[in-house]
């Protein structure tokens, strides 16, 4: 119920956001809308039937170390790609590394790609869901361990209470 209930609101928030209007009348009609796709769409959405959100207190706690987190890691990408790109290091062997998924869910996976990609330097070449790996093309793959560790730290550390 949680679950349902969140989701209403956060997609009635949307709504009146792409509307630019908190009207009452679009916040009521967002709404109805938002409740009748949630309805239409429940088995994909939530695989059948809602269920409870498990922590959302913590999660969302939690979510501003995450958050923080990605900054950091943005801005570290950003400093390696610009002493790259002005010559100050040299480009010794960029390439894909194979980042195994370990335990995240589907959600932790798009989670664990958008950070990646966010940062500058990396990005998602593909998802092998056979293999259970990650093909990240990264700027640095001379030390492909090291960029594996650095994947399952950030993960382990700032991830998994939000989005495992």
């Amino acid at each position: 119920m949680k679950r349902a209930l969140f989701s209403l609101v956060l997609l009635t928030v949307v709504y009146a956001l792409v509307l630019a209007s908190f009207h009452p009348w679009d916040l009521a009609f967002g709404a109805v809308l938002s409740g009748v796709l949630l309805f239409s769409f429940r088995r994909f959405v939530f695989d059948g039937r809602p269920a409870p959100l498990p922590g959302l207190a913590g999660r969302m706690l939690a979510f501003w170390p995450f958050a923080l987190a990605v900054v950091g890691d943005t801005i570290a990408g950003t400093w390696r790609v610009t002493k790259v790109t002005l010559g100050r290091t040299p480009l010794e062997k960029s390439g894909i590394v194979a980042v195994p998924i370990g335990d995240r869910t589907p959600v932790g996976v798009a989670v664990s790609a958008l950070v990646a990609t966010i940062s500058p330097g990396e990005f998602l070449v593909e998802i092998d869901w056979d293999e259970g790996v990650m093909l990240v093309h990264t700027i640095d793959a001379s030390d492909p361990e090291g960029v594996r560790r650095s994947h399952e730290n950030f993960y382990t550390k700032y991830q998994r209470k939000v989005f495992p």
